[in-house]
């Protein structure tokens, strides 16, 4: 498309997360037909709209932002249209970054809700005053959301489902023992102490079918490592800041001496754990069916030859490493060729 001087050509940038659609109701047909509105009461002319469907504002890795940035770019647009600030970033250091960028390119950025253009000295001006008192809002929102988890931990309240052998009071959401549930946490405890292995544990958990369910190595690990059993709780464990925890606030199912020596146990157990067989791409490969992260499995076969294998333990899917392996071998060599093309 040529533009003629002074010509207006936009971009038009709809965007929705699931969580927007729902609680604010502005669907990306709405966007769409507001920003449309506003080009044929100004003028302008439309290039393209980017709808962006189901994407985040986390950052500006969207593959419908970067296309209209490279059409931006490339001269094919000189204005973009929002229909809120909010719809292209919240955050101070993407929105400078895009600022600057435009400004390199010679585009500009209007806002149909705040009644925002760039075009204009005050425009620029209020563009980032908006997003540091956005910013701000989220910053003053995390922290009373941080404030009231901690209120909540410091009375033994849990947000979410209760581990194993806990229960939530209906009325008060305080913490009490599930005796049927929690005798199965103590006899883990006890095993584990006795010698079995996690694995162990499992294979006599599944064969008995205690409590009717499958039991995996990961549950059997967590509850013998969940502070919670001795009737601690601990915050901010999962994101790995101001970690604390939280003392005697639940009632104890295992005592402390039997949670400190499971914990030297496996602290010993992992010190002397050497995989015999090594596994290429642990952590790496997906399960093809359910995107489940796959892990290693291996058997032997009649004439005793090891076979490796990736196998997903949410739905039995398996996939010989060999076949991973001639697959990376004819992409590295597709890619070379390619390369040697060039």
């Amino acid at each position: 498309m040529k533009q003629e001087e002074n010509e207006i050509i936009c971009g038009l940038y709809p965007r929705v997360s699931t969580e927007d659609q729902s609680r604010f109701g502005h669907s990306l047909d709405e966007q769409e037909e507001r920003l449309q509105k506003l080009c044929e009461f100004k003028g302008y002319k439309i290039y393209k709209v980017y709808r962006e469907e189901g994407v985040s504002e986390k950052n500006t890795n969207r593959p419908k932002f970067q296309e209209m940035i490279e059409d931006m770019k490339n001269g094919k647009i000189n204005k973009i249209i929002v229909y809120k600030l909010d719809r292209l970033t919240r955050s101070i250091r993407d929105l400078e970054t895009i600022c600057t960028m435009l400004e390199d390119y010679n585009c500009s950025l209007e806002s149909v809700a705040e009644e925002i253009n760039t075009e204009t000295a005050n425009g620029k001006f209020f563009i980032r005053m908006l997003t540091i008192l956005a910013q701000l809002e989220i910053e003053r929102t995390s922290e009373r959301t941080k404030f009231g988890l901690i209120g909540a931990a410091k009375k033994g309240h849990l947000s979410g489902k209760p581990p194993l052998g806990f229960t939530k009071e209906k009325d008060s959401k305080e913490l009490i023992i599930d005796e049927v549930k929690a005798d199965v946490v103590r006899r883990i405890f006890k095993l584990y102490l006795d010698g079995s292995s996690v694995c162990s544990i499992c294979k006599l958990f599944n064969e008995e079918e205690v409590l009717n369910r499958k039991w995996a190595t990961t549950t059997v690990d967590k509850i013998l490592s969940n502070q919670l059993y001795i009737g601690n709780m601990e915050f901010g464990k999962r994101t790995n800041s101001d970690n604390q925890i939280f003392e005697d606030v639940v009632p104890a199912i295992i005592d402390k001496t039997t949670f400190e020596c499971v914990q030297k146990r496996k602290e010993k157990n992992l010190k002397n754990f050497h995989r015999k067989i090594v596994y290429i791409f642990m952590q790496k490969i997906r399960c093809p069916k359910c995107n489940k992260i796959m892990g290693g499995s291996s058997s032997t076969s009649r004439d005793k030859t090891k076979h490796t294998y990736y196998k997903c333990a949410n739905c039995n899917t398996r996939i010989n490493e060999k076949k991973i392996e001639k697959s990376l071998i004819g992409l590295s060599r597709n890619y070379l060729l390619a390369i040697s093309k060039l």
